[in-house]
């Protein structure tokens, strides 16, 4: 019976950025769990791909190719995941991130377009999807962050700011959209996905990034997307405002990026 609470037929899920890496492990698991999901990043061919994996598992799929980065085309996709899927249950705000950078050529419009891919997406899409929940029995909300906004790492000024923004904006979300819908995130560590494909091929890099790391090796992104699955859920249903920690037990950053004292 405990395994039924993580079931999630019926419901409908949105995930950005869900082309590869975690958003296209989280798509895929909240299909294997009974979702029907519409899936959005830049690249047509991996949605595709991705796609007809979800058709594969039994579950419908719809692909929306675009610029996550426009705050008009995010907006759309809720509107066009609800009339072809029918509703909303469950948004999955994986789009994000930010090259490291030192202090000095971290520019203001640097930090600002940090801020707006991290934060102005989520908000965007998730202010965009509730109308819909709401017309459901209400959903889940669930923002992709990271360690790094909790934790000091030089290089990491602006990504680090904008997670952390993400991760209190989760906890005011949730705030203002209580009880009906959910809002919860995941600071994720350091996990194999196109991001590390650098690391992955350098064996004595690798190493020392699983040998800071408590549980010695690198996370999978199914490991996140079953986290996902949990906060989606009826499971993960008496959860709301929380940063879920899902990084291998590490408290700062597990490769030093070498940026010189100034």
């Amino acid at each position: 019976m405990i395994l039924d609470t993580f079931r999630l037929d019926g419901r409908v899920a949105v995930v950005t950025g869900a082309g590869r890496g975690i958003g296209a492990a989280t798509a895929l698991a909240l299909a294997e769990a009974g979702a029907d999901v519409a899936i959005a990043a830049r690249t047509a061919t991996q949605l595709d791909e991705v796609a007809g994996k979800i058709r594969a598992l039994g579950r419908k799929a719809i692909t929306v190719p675009c610029d996550l980065s426009d705050l008009t085309a995010v907006t759309a996709l809720a509107d066009t995941a609800a009339a072809e899927l029918g509703r909303i249950d469950i948004v999955v705000n994986n789009v994000g991130g930010t090259m490291p950078n030192t202090f000095m050529t971290t520019t203001p419009e640097f930090l600002e377009e940090a801020f707006r891919f991290n934060v102005s997406t989520a908000h965007a899409l998730t202010q965009a999807a509730v109308p819909h929940m709401l017309r459901g029995d209400g959903g889940s909300v669930v923002n992709i962050s990271s360690m790094m906004g909790r934790s000091p790492g030089r290089g990491f000024l602006a990504y680090g700011t904008a997670k952390a923004a993400l991760a209190h904006w989760t906890r005011l979300a949730a705030t203002d959209l209580s009880p009906r819908i959910r809002v919860n995130a995941i600071a994720v560590g350091s996990v194999l996905t196109s991001a590390l494909e650098v690391v992955a091929q350098q064996p004595a890099v690798k190493k020392t990034m699983e040998d800071a790391t408590p549980l010695g090796r690198l996370g999978e992104p199914w490991e996140i997307a079953a986290a996902i699955v949990y906060l989606s859920s009826r499971a993960g249903g008496y959860i709301t405002g929380k940063i879920l920690e899902v990084d291998g037990g590490i408290e700062a950053p597990n490769l030093a990026l070498g940026l010189p004292d100034l």
